[in-house]
């Protein structure tokens, strides 16, 4: 990464536009993940600037209170299902909050923090609500599951409705999801799995995270 480069995205305060920009966020979903800031610098090395730490992982307030200093790169909170989460993740230094389903009280704290939530929806009806309930994106979870073609269909009576795609994406589909609208797509296992994190392989995070992106942004 350039010193232009890396000036630019530390300066970058909005998380949608950093999200936006990369087209991508992490989602290293782990049993265990003891070395957060290295973790975090192995992805931005690799072009991936937004990361989110859910939790399903032990002691996942502790991991984004870790990662909070890291240069560069903005962490988050994912699956967010409680209004206590939320304002446990909020209280760790959560930069924007990730849920799996549409939640009303997640969206609560986090307005009241100013903090931007991705919120998670599988049909119109829940995408609408989810905008309405003011989510700065809605996650389409799981994507797979509907395929590209749900995401332009969606795009017919919902053209200004932002869009994560989530849920078994891969080098091998990510631009699919890209092209048909969506603004970013989630990186989990293939980029970040647990053996490269349990034996510290950032290296291979690192390549995972840049092959990752190249192919989605073919």
């Amino acid at each position: 990464m350039s010193a232009d480069t890396e000036k630019d995205v530390t300066t970058t305060d909005d998380v949608m536009a950093l999200l936006r920009r990369d087209a991508a966020l992490a989602l290293p979903r782990l049993a265990r993940i003891p070395d957060p800031l290295p973790l975090l610098a192995a992805l931005a090395a690799g072009g991936i600037h937004v990361v989110e730490f859910a939790f399903t992982t032990p002691g996942v307030t502790e991991v984004i209170a870790a990662g909070g200093g890291a240069p560069g790169v903005r962490v988050g909170a994912g699956t967010v299902t409680t209004a206590a989460e939320a304002r446990d993740a909020i209280a760790a230094g959560a930069a924007f909050l990730v849920t799996p389903a549409v939640i009303a009280e997640v969206t609560e704290v986090a307005r009241a923090h100013d903090v931007p939530v991705i919120m998670g929806a599988f049909t119109p009806t829940e995408a609408l609500t989810a905008a309405r309930l003011g989510a700065a994106a809605v996650k389409i979870f799981p994507a797979e599951t509907v395929g590209p073609g749900f995401f332009r269909h969606l795009a017919g009576p919902f053209p200004q409705l932002p869009l994560v795609a989530s849920g078994g994406l891969h080098e091998g589909n990510a631009a699919d999801y890209l092209r048909a609208g969506a603004i970013a797509v989630t990186a989990g296992s293939s980029v970040v799995s647990a053996t490269d994190a349990s034996e510290r392989n950032w290296a291979a995070v690192t390549a995972k995270a840049r092959a990752f992106l190249a192919a989605a942004r073919a």
